[in-house]
Formats: structure tokens, sequence, C-alpha cells
């Protein structure tokens, strides 16, 4: 990393890591719930000859600020992008997002389509058709209360605290057990604070353990996909339990969009797959 700095965004202070020459064309990673921007460093290092590379530490992640009361909807991750866009003066960028990353860059995409020349997002079309029908299937009330039922148990509990960095990176570990172990260290060494006893706690905001109670129906995420005006690459693993939209139909909802299959790899398929990644990654940023 270069260097790192803040911008402020609906009151909160937001940290951006940035590898590469300034005067570069800019390229924007965004990375996953409850993960953070130095994430990125081993792929923003093979892409800094080229571009401007500008990471986001994501509101209630890394080092940016929490959001009064733990409520963190997609749209206001939105406004962050589009406020560090505004801030940077950026005209036109190449973007690369992870899951939740992935989701903000797509929706950001389509609404501000001059903006991103080309996107690759990364299991980024959040949950599958089976996964929305499963949670539509219970009424919004009940939804609603559980949200409030899982909101109010993380609060009554204090963060998780870990004796060393080893104990912190084994439970990444045990959550991500494809990670190889110096990559694990790495995103542990970089997604931990010391509390004022020594011990370790994990960055991101505890309230980010449960989702917003409600997302956009899906008729209105197709209809932001169908907004998406640049070639889009959606990268998938084919391991993750994630659904693979090129088989259940939500790739047609783009105008320009290749869908690509990492073997061997999980939900975090940058990391598990990371080579075959950065080759289809910088052909795919490569074209015209």
């Amino acid at each position: 990393m270069n260097e790192s700095f803040p911008f402020v965004s609906m009151g909160l202070s937001l940290n951006v890591c940035a590898w590469g020459d300034p005067a570069a064309p800019p390229l924007v990673l965004l990375h996953g719930v409850r993960d953070h921007a130095r994430s990125w460093d081993r792929i923003a290092q093979s892409f800094a000859g080229r571009y401007r590379v500008l990471a986001p530490d994501l509101r209630g992640h890394g080092d940016s600020e929490w959001a009064k009361g733990g409520f963190y909807p997609t749209e206001g991750y939105v406004f962050d992008l589009a406020q560090l866009v505004e801030t940077l003066g950026l005209q036109r960028f190449d973007l690369i997002g992870h899951s939740l990353g992935g989701n903000v860059g797509l929706r950001f995409a389509a609404l501000f389509p001059q903006k991103v020349r080309r996107i690759v997002a990364i299991e980024g079309l959040s949950h599958s058709p089976k996964m929305v029908a499963e949670a539509s299937a219970k009424p919004v009330e009940t939804r609603l209360h559980e949200w409030i039922a899982r909101q109010r148990e993380i609060a009554a509990k204090p963060p998780r605290r870990y004796a060393s960095l080893a104990q912190a990176t084994a439970r990444l570990a045990a959550q991500h057990p494809r990670l190889d172990p110096e990559l694990a260290a790495h995103l542990t060494r970089h997604g931990v604070r010391e509390n004022g006893d020594g011990t370790l706690s994990f960055k991101f905001d505890p309230a980010l353990r449960a989702f917003p109670p409600a997302e956009l129906p899906a008729q209105d995420a197709w209809r932001l996909w169908s907004l998406v005006a640049c070639p889009a690459l959606l990268v998938y693993g084919a391991q993750s339990w994630a659904s693979n939209p090129a088989q259940d139909g939500r790739a047609r909802n783009f105008r320009d969009a290749r869908v690509a299959t990492l073997e061997d790899a999980g939900h975090w398929a940058h990391h598990d797959a990371r080579d075959a990644f950065l080759t289809q990654t910088q052909r795919f940023l490569m074209e015209p």
C-alpha cells in the first residue's frame, strides 16, 4: 500500500487505501461484508503498475467509522461510493467488487453509467432466486421481529476478544478454510485492533452480523442490472454456496455480461483461485 487517507460521507470518516501512480487510470476495489480494504493487498499490487488503485474500508469495516445505531442498508454503501467518486473527482474508472462490494458496485454502475468503464463482480448479485423465495415465504413482520431479536442479542454481547493474533487467525481460518495460512494471517493482522486489556477484536461493527431485514425487491434489482451500460464480468467459485447466475437466469438481466467460473474456489473466489482470477480479470479489463 502506498498510502491511506480519509474522506467524509454522511458525517462518517471513511478510510481509503491507495496504490500506484496518482496520475494513472483509477481502479476501485470494494470488499465484502465483515472484511476490509487490506484484503485486496495482493490483488492491488498486481494492478498498481497500470492503475491508481483505490480501496475504501466500507462504513462499519476496517479503519472506517461505524454507522450510529448499527444500521447498514446497502443504499448507504452506494452513497459512500458516490461520495468518494465526487470527492476525488473521478471521471471514469474500472471497478472490482466482492460479494457486498460487487452488489454495491453494480448499483452504482446502474445509477451512474457514465462513470464505470468496466465492472467485475465476484459473487456480487446478492441472494439467489432460491434464497429470495425462501425469505419471501416469511411474512415481513416475522422478518422484522427476527431482525430486532438478533440485533438485541448482538448488542447484549461484548465484541469477541482474542488473547493473541494466532487465536484470532485461527478463528478466521476456521470460517474460511480455503485461505492459505499466510493470507489468513495477513487478513487477521490488518483486520483486528487492540483492546484496552491487551486482547484483540476484529474491527468490523458486530451489528454487521445481522443483515438488514428488508432489501430491494428482486424486480428492482433486475431493473438496476439492466441499466448497467458497461461490460460486466460476473465471477463465481465452482465450490461456492452461491448460485451461478448463468444457470439461475440472473445474468440475462444485464445488457452485456459474461460469467466466469473458477474451479476449486468458494465464495472468496479471488483468494481461492487468485492466479486464475487475475488472468481472467486482467484480460477483461484490457479489452477496449
